[in-house]
């Protein structure tokens, strides 16, 4: 852990319901000053939760019907894959540029990325740090499916070379942002999350979840970052909590009474400097955008610190160790509730701090 506080400041989840990449960071940039993100826009179909990050895979392949997967029937796939792991050591070991590697984003995928940076470089002095995102190995590995449409994670060899090549584009992120001095902010997504424990994923052990979720976090570690993990349902957040993650951003508005049910877990989460990232702006559909406001949003967030001070946190130094966000991502919703989505999490954060 480094000694960065959140201080209760705003914070995006990564998202946004428009087209025009210029447009949606220049939003960003408005609503959260401090800590502002680039911009996913799903409307394009690359820059989808499994899309954005499936090229530069061994075997990465899509049909003329527009399906995406990984084909390890091809008669290329042992080249791929074996220059697939030549480029990981180029990068890891020989010191190869991740700038000119397959792990970066691409002029495809990465348009948002490309347009956050063009606009940051114009005025580095009011950022506290730099917010990228990447889906995380579990969701991206249980998403992604073979030919025959089995996921990839029950397959060893495609599991270890997406987590591999999930972390070298954490890595590539954290680098570029702390290139200019300021503290890089990873978030990994990790929807599917939401299922882990269940019947959905019986043969699927804590120990790979654990092990996969650390590697990741390590590759933004060594480059001085943070790092966070965005679970927008319930999950089994003990494992989160002992994991090596800095930031866990978790829906409390709808699952704050699942999320305090680890006490102990938290207690020592936050002991260790850990940052808990509120999800109290609703983001599930319009009319509970439209019916919150900055008081009762204040109003559920302070009940929800007062338990939190009642299992032994205390207050300064839990909102320290605070961002407020919003649920999830917007990029589902119309524009209108995005926008209001913005400024409900700017305005409850500077309420929260003064």
């Amino acid at each position: 852990m480094t000694d960065f506080k959140a201080d209760a400041l705003p914070l995006l989840i990564g998202s946004l319901p428009m087209k025009d990449h210029d447009a949606a960071t220049r939003l960003i940039l408005e609503f959260t000053p401090e800590v502002p993100l680039w911009a996913q826009l799903p409307m394009f179909l690359e820059e989808g939760m499994a899309a954005q990050f499936l090229p530069g895979m061994p075997g990465f392949t899509e049909s003329p019907e527009g399906k995406l997967y990984i084909n390890e029937e091809s008669d290329t796939f042992d080249a791929e894959y074996l220059a697939f792991y030549e480029e990981y050591l180029a990068v890891t070991e020989a010191g190869a540029s991740l700038d000119d590697s397959r792990f970066s984003l691409t002029p495809a995928t990465g348009r948002g990325f490309k347009e956050f940076m063009r606009q940051v470089d114009q005025d580095t002095s009011g950022f506290k740090a730099l917010k990228g995102q990447v889906t995380g190995p579990f969701t991206f590995a249980t998403s992604v499916t073979d030919k025959e449409g089995r996921a990839i994670f029950y397959n060893d060899q495609l599991r270890d070379a997406a987590i591999k090549h999930l972390a070298m584009n954490a890595k590539w992120q954290a680098r570029t942002f702390a290139s200019r001095n300021l503290t890089p902010v990873i978030f990994f997504d990790e929807p599917a999350l939401a299922g882990f424990g269940t019947s959905a994923f019986i043969t699927v052990s804590r120990t790979e979840v654990t092990e996969a979720i650390n590697e990741v976090m390590a590759a933004v570690h060594e480059e001085g970052g943070l790092t966070g993990i965005h679970v927008c349902a319930n999950t089994e957040w003990d494992l989160l909590l002992d994991s090596t993650i800095d930031i866990i951003n978790f829906d409390a508005y709808s699952y704050f009474d699942k999320f305090i049910l680890y006490p102990e877990k938290i207690k020592n989460f936050i002991a260790r400097g850990g940052i808990i990232a509120w999800g109290i702006v609703p983001t599930d559909n319009a009319d509970d955008i439209a019916k919150e406001t900055c008081d009762t949003l204040g109003e559920k967030l302070e009940a929800q610190i007062a338990q939190m001070e009642a299992i032994g946190i205390d207050r300064a130094t839990l909102l320290s160790q605070s961002f407020i966000t919003p649920s999830c991502g917007t990029g589902s919703i119309d524009l209108d509730s995005a926008k209001r989505v913005l400024m409900l999490t700017r305005d409850l954060s500077k309420r929260i701090r003064a």
